[in-house]
């Protein structure tokens, strides 16, 4: 097992296969919530590539899956462009502001909590925008009528359509950051993780390779969030809102910052568990709050860290040897007689 979990590409293609028989078992309205789990683990991937491997932090990216998501709805219902090379716009609108906003604050050597206020002012300046420019985005009422993506006269008109397609889309984005994180790039934005100044003692230009990443994981989001746009046929302010950011941060510590496939298990623990309570009516937020706290707790690196289950496991242990040693010393009466 270890073996087969070790071996990344095998990983990948077993999750896949498992993957392709949900998507022919599960009902429609399953496979539309597991649709949810592959955008979101799509736009986590890209935070993670900037905060895992950097060690800075964003609040913004919400911004970046709204640049997405609003080029796709503005530019497919009010000009009739095609799905894809919209989606393409929206990536590369996402990465120019991502490009300018990071030179700006990375070259001044804005850092740490400080750059992760910086980029949620970003967040909150798009969301505002959204809600303000009435005539374009039609504000806080969002644009419906969003067309299934699609090449040409094909379409992917259905959540199982769209799901086959992620089932395509996030082995793909996942390959991606493990190829990145594995390049020069990545083991350079490790060690500035590490160290910026040694870094730079090295040679590393640390504020250029920590500008690639954000912009990379700018492109990452907006790749999702046009994604989502298309799957629900609709966007609005509160589609990228607080919630969507706060979703996001709890997928990726839940599933693991700086692990392979950490973005994906935290995406699906995070949209399936509240499903899975839902029977659960009265108590089920509680019982979602406590299950977090537990995480965070006892796996504090995420579910997909092998070095973050060393306390849980710890603790487990010396449950055990206290448990044994309490019934030692406690026999019960029959062993008395």
């Amino acid at each position: 097992m270890r073996n087969v979990l070790s071996s990344r590409p095998a990983a990948i293609a077993a999750c896949s296969l498992v993957a392709a028989g949900l998507g022919i078992l599960a009902s429609d309205y399953w496979v539309s919530i597991l649709v949810l789990v592959g955008i979101y683990a799509i736009v986590a991937t890209g935070l993670n590539l900037f905060m895992g491997y950097t060690g800075q932090t964003s609040f913004g990216h919400n911004a970046f899956a709204a640049i997405g998501g609003y080029t796709t709805a503005i530019m497919t219902t009010s000009y009739g462009w095609p799905p894809v090379p919209v989606a393409i716009l929206g990536a590369a609108i996402a990465a120019l502001i991502a490009a300018l906003i990071g030179y700006s604050v990375l070259y001044l050597k804005v850092r740490g909590h400080y750059l992760g206020m910086a980029t949620l002012g970003l967040g909150l300046i798009v969301v505002e925008l959204a809600i303000e420019m009435e005539r374009i985005t039609n504000g806080t009422a969002g644009i419906s009528g969003v067309p299934p993506i699609g090449i040409g006269d094909f379409e992917i008109a259905s959540s199982r359509g769209m799901y086959w397609l992620l089932l395509v889309l996030v082995p793909f984005a996942i390959w991606c950051a493990h190829r990145i994180a594995t390049s020069r790039l990545g083991r350079a934005l490790k060690a500035i993780s590490g160290d910026e100044q040694a870094a730079e003692a090295l040679g590393i230009n640390a504020s250029a390779h920590i500008l690639v990443a954000f912009v990379v994981s700018a492109v990452f989001a907006a790749a999702g969030g046009s994604l989502l746009v298309h799957q629900l046929a609709f966007v609005s302010p509160e589609v990228f809102g607080m919630f969507f950011l706060t979703l996001l941060f709890t997928v990726l510590y839940v599933g693991g910052v700086g692990t392979t496939f950490g973005p994906l298990i935290g995406a699906l623990v995070i949209v399936l568990v509240p499903e899975a309570l839902r029977g659960f009516a009265d108590y089920r937020e509680l019982i979602y709050g406590i299950f977090l706290i537990v995480v965070v707790v006892f796996v504090p690196g995420g579910l997909t860290s092998a070095s973050s289950w060393g306390p849980a496991l710890g603790w487990f242990r010396a449950y055990r040897r206290s448990a044994h040693s309490t019934a030692a010393n406690h026999p019960s009466p029959r062993q008395e007689h």
